[in-house]
């Protein structure tokens, strides 16, 4: 098997470098690309994904390149259409024309964030954001375009590599006695490692089960609001470094209007996974799990 991965270093393209390997021939690019073998991994270059799919003729094309600035993405629209739509279009054209699969990642940000539910596949889209919007508009083309295509949709995720919310807080509460978290938001922390391993055992299945192809729900399992998620970083960091210097003492708990950003947020990114687990017999850990793993290796 060849597969074509692009944003390799990315969270999530990071670690499917590692899953995906041993599943065959792994041509990994970036945005720069290999110009020594004329292979582009540039989104806004359309032309360039297609001479590259053509040239490769890969089995699998896993994109995991987008545009991921949320605040961003409302000035620049353009760029965020390029990248989150005509890009993955792109992409779904070429994989049909060699006939490879497409992997690709999408957002619960195509919902409106409503009520407290979990978003199940076929549950009515309304994005809050340009970038949510995008997303949404990519998720479409490619269904149009490439029936051999697997599309997970996940949120809230993290890495022990770059940066996180965790580290954000770990650094904060380092500095201040008090600090001030939304905790009308709500969803699953989930690990970039547990999405690129689900990834692997899909296509795997996938390459057997055809049939199983479409949009699925990925996310590690429970549920918390960023108020949650900020006390058990913290919680979990004294218990595993009780030397750490952290000065916080209390956490505030305050609505999202506290601190209002270009983009609209949804207040309920919960998916509802029962479909992935289901069709391809994963278990996905409770959320506590990954992050606690991550603060081990980070401390």
């Amino acid at each position: 098997m060849k597969i074509l991965l692009l944003g390799k270093n990315g969270q999530v393209g990071w670690e499917l470098q590692r899953s995906l390997a041993p599943l065959g021939e792994l041509v990994a690019l970036d945005r720069t690309g290999d110009a020594s073998h004329r292979l582009c991994g540039d989104l806004q270059n359309l032309d360039g994904l297609h001479a590259t799919v053509h040239a490769l003729r890969p089995d699998v094309i896993v994109n995991a390149a987008a545009h991921t600035a949320v605040d961003k993405a409302q000035s620049e629209p353009e760029l965020a259409r390029r990248l989150n739509t005509e890009a993955p279009a792109a992409l779904a054209e070429a994989a049909q024309a060699v006939g490879a699969w497409l992997v690709h990642y999408s957002t619960d940000y195509v919902f409106d964030g409503s009520g407290s539910t979990p978003w199940a596949e076929d549950a009515p889209t309304g994005p809050l954001n340009v970038y949510g919007q995008t997303k949404l508009e990519g998720e479409q083309a490619i269904a149009a375009a490439c029936p051999r295509h697997l599309i997970l949709r996940t949120s809230w995720v993290y890495a022990a590599r770059g940066g996180n919310f965790a580290r954000t807080m770990l650094r904060l509460a380092a500095e201040r006695e008090v600090l001030t978290v939304i905790d009308d938001q709500w969803g699953a922390p989930t690990g970039a490692e547990l999405i690129a391993d689900v990834t692997a055992h899909a296509i795997r299945q996938l390459t057997h089960r055809p049939q199983d192809a479409g949009t699925y729900h990925l996310s590690a399992a429970g549920e918390t609001s960023w108020h949650g998620y900020a006390g058990f970083v913290l919680d979990s960091a004294r218990a595993l470094r009780p030397a750490l210097a952290l000065k916080t003492r209390t956490i505030e708990a305050v609505a999202s209007s506290a601190f209002p950003t270009p983009a609209r947020r949804p207040g309920n990114s919960r998916l509802d996974t029962r479909r992935l687990q289901t069709v391809f017999g994963v278990h996905l850990p409770d959320w506590q799990r990954g992050v606690s793993r991550m603060l081990a290796e980070i401390l």
